[in-house]
């Protein structure tokens, strides 16, 4: 998987055109779901591509109260695509962890409709419900992540267990970007706050998958390879948690 993609939520002005545009710059990993508005779109960009589909890291979700089977069928039409390679479900089912979901997971998987499944939104202790029964952990937990507010306990359990966490509103939304904390660290490797938090998270082992409806925010996004934070500066970054979401909170915590 991608050390970084694009995340597509309301990214639905010009689907298409933003998404040639962050495949021709080099993102390799395009996140969705069935519920974003944008997988036409994406289809569109793919078959338009001259990639080969194996180049490029193909990330969908089915929702809480769909079949999982059946909504990874039309989310494949969708797309235009005959298999994602990370399937996810995209939040926890209010009653329970969702075993009936996982199973439909475990079919697409052996159906060749995923090359691996996950979950999203999920908390250490219903992922350990959600395996008893089949025994197969996910492959990936997609959360909301940045410096701001992370937990060391479920990434401690993610290692532990063989799972990516991989973290979506990395940015915060815009909402913590002008933390001085950022601009100094930035200052001193000729970088923006973005991406500080960025190359953060990379270090740490969550890929980020941010969010960019700008050609200029997509390319700045992607310039995070030619640098490294140093320790003292990681623990700085680290030092910043407060548990922060630019949504409703952390569901982990």
């Amino acid at each position: 998987m991608p050390l970084l993609g694009l995340g597509t939520w309301q990214l639905t002005g010009d689907t298409a055109g933003d998404v040639e545009h962050a495949l021709q710059v080099g993102y390799r990993l395009i996140d969705t779901s069935g519920d974003y508005g944008t997988q036409p779109g994406i289809g569109r960009a793919l078959r338009s591509s001259s990639l080969d589909r194996d180049e490029i890291f193909l990330v969908t979700k089915v929702e809480e109260d769909e079949d999982s089977f059946e909504a990874a069928q039309r989310n494949l039409q969708e797309l235009g695509q005959g298999y994602v390679d990370l399937l996810l479900i995209h939040r926890p089912p209010h009653n329970g962890v969702g075993e009936w979901l996982w199973e439909g997971m475990l079919e697409a998987k052996r159906e060749g409709l995923a090359r691996e499944i996950g979950v999203s939104n999920y908390t250490s202790r219903q992922i350990d419900r959600l395996v008893e029964g089949s025994g197969e952990r996910p492959a990936v937990n997609q959360v909301e992540w940045s410096p701001f507010g992370h937990s060391w306990d479920l990434m401690e359990h993610a290692k532990t267990n063989g799972i990516v966490i991989q973290a979506y509103s990395p940015l915060t939304r815009g909402q913590r970007l002008s933390d001085e904390t950022l601009a100094e660290i930035g200052e001193r490797h000729g970088k923006t706050a973005a991406q500080v938090i960025l190359r953060w998270c990379i270090q740490v082992g969550a890929p980020p998958i941010p969010k960019a409806a700008r050609a200029e925010h997509r390319e700045e996004n992607l310039d995070v390879f030619d640098f490294e934070l140093g320790a003292a500066e990681m623990d700085a970054l680290t030092g910043l948690n407060e548990h922060y979401s630019s949504l409703a909170g952390l569901p982990y915590v």
